[in-house]
């Protein structure tokens, strides 16, 4: 098995990162859109060359911009998935996963198609050998697309939103597919979704670009729990408030703001993240007086009523990090006739913030 090691600048797309993905290991690229998340791997991929870095997959390196080194993108056994699946509409089904394993192992005809053959079914699309790309539905043509990217025998897997436009249902099989060739042949994959499922159920370790930059990376569970960053908070549906440490573990924003919480054991000075559920949140017309210490006066930016309650989302706060998020019943929301622009106050109780250093 094969780990990865990305260091790269690309000056007219404004990203410079630095990260790894260990041998085996999936790892999950978030990040708002023009993050830079997809440049980041068509660097790797060695359609991007960076003006400054390298790329290195197991003990090869790929890309070294010191030493003038960058293989070409067919001889770096690097496999690219996108979401356009890009079959060659000319060709069979069997064709196009074969034309993969010829391209990747050099292999003779009847080996090629033999490998094509294995990889269907891997991907349950064997019965669909013989049938040209355009009588394929999007989700079994993105499964052909998995099918011909594993024939090439890729050291490293590449996912650039392939599940993005497929049916909740047929979104759900290809998950599956992907988990199980995932795990079961601990190749080493580099995931770009906008999809929490996603992340959940085949990522090891998450990475949130921001601005071109790593702004949070660590564990998928840490990261989805904790997030120390915006997009990050915002990716998994929690309040995240930015600040330094204050007296008595509490978080003290830039405009002054004071957040009451429990402290993450790490914290000794500097930089802080207090974080919290958007259910912990309660909302009223006027100043509460009583037992949350939390308490913080907001315009309403928007409503949503499409899940389980309604959520509301204040305006973007002062560093113009994402508005703080509450969820209350639609009998609240009525109760208190709820809308856009109006002044309300968010109280959270202390015991419902957690403090963490930030990155």
């Amino acid at each position: 098995m094969s780990g990865v090691e990305l260091r790269a600048r690309v000056e007219s797309r404004d990203l410079d990162v630095d990260f790894t993905v260990a041998p085996g290991e999936v790892l999950a690229v978030l990040g708002p859109n023009g993050a830079g998340k997809s440049t980041a791997l068509h660097v790797i991929a060695g359609l991007v060359r960076p003006d400054v870095g390298s790329v290195r997959v197991g003990d090869r390196t790929l890309t070294d911009s010191s030493a003038g080194v960058h293989v070409g993108t067919f001889d770096r056994r690097v496999g690219l998935l996108m979401q356009d699946p890009l079959l060659f509409p000319h060709l069979s089904v069997a064709a196009n996963v074969a034309f993969g394993a010829r391209s990747g192992k050099r292999l003779s005809r009847k080996a090629s198609r033999d490998v094509a053959a294995h990889w269907l079914a891997e991907v349950d699309a064997a019965d669909l050998a013989d049938r040209k790309p355009r009588r394929l539905s999007g989700g079994q043509a993105q499964r052909v697309a998995l099918a011909r990217a594993l024939a090439a025998d890729p050291e490293v897997l590449l996912l650039d939103e392939p599940l993005t436009g497929l049916d909740v249902g047929v979104a759900a099989a290809m998950r599956a597919v992907l988990r199980r060739v995932l795990v079961r042949d601990g190749r080493s994959s580099v995931l770009v979704t906008h999809d929490l499922l996603d992340v959940v159920t085949l990522a090891d370790r998450v990475v949130v670009l921001e601005a071109g930059r790593v702004a949070e990376s660590g564990p998928t569970a840490t990261v989805l729990t904790a997030p120390r960053s915006s997009f990050g908070a915002q990716f998994a549906g929690i309040n995240l408030v930015n600040g330094r440490l204050g007296e008595n573990s509490t978080l003290v924003t830039g405009w002054q703001q004071v957040w009451h919480g429990t402290p993450d054991g790490g914290l000794h000075g500097g930089g802080a993240v207090a974080t919290f559920h958007p259910s912990a949140v309660a909302v009223y017309r006027d100043e509460p007086h009583g037992s949350p210490r939390n308490t913080v006066e907001v315009v309403i930016a928007e409503l949503d009523g499409r899940g389980p309650a309604i959520r509301v989302r204040a305006e973007r706060q002062q560093d113009g990090s994402p508005g703080l998020a509450a969820d209350i019943t639609a009998e609240s929301a009525t109760d208190l006739r709820l809308g856009p622009g109006q002044r309300v106050f968010f109280t959270v109780k202390s015991q419902e913030v957690s403090i963490h250093p930030a990155r």
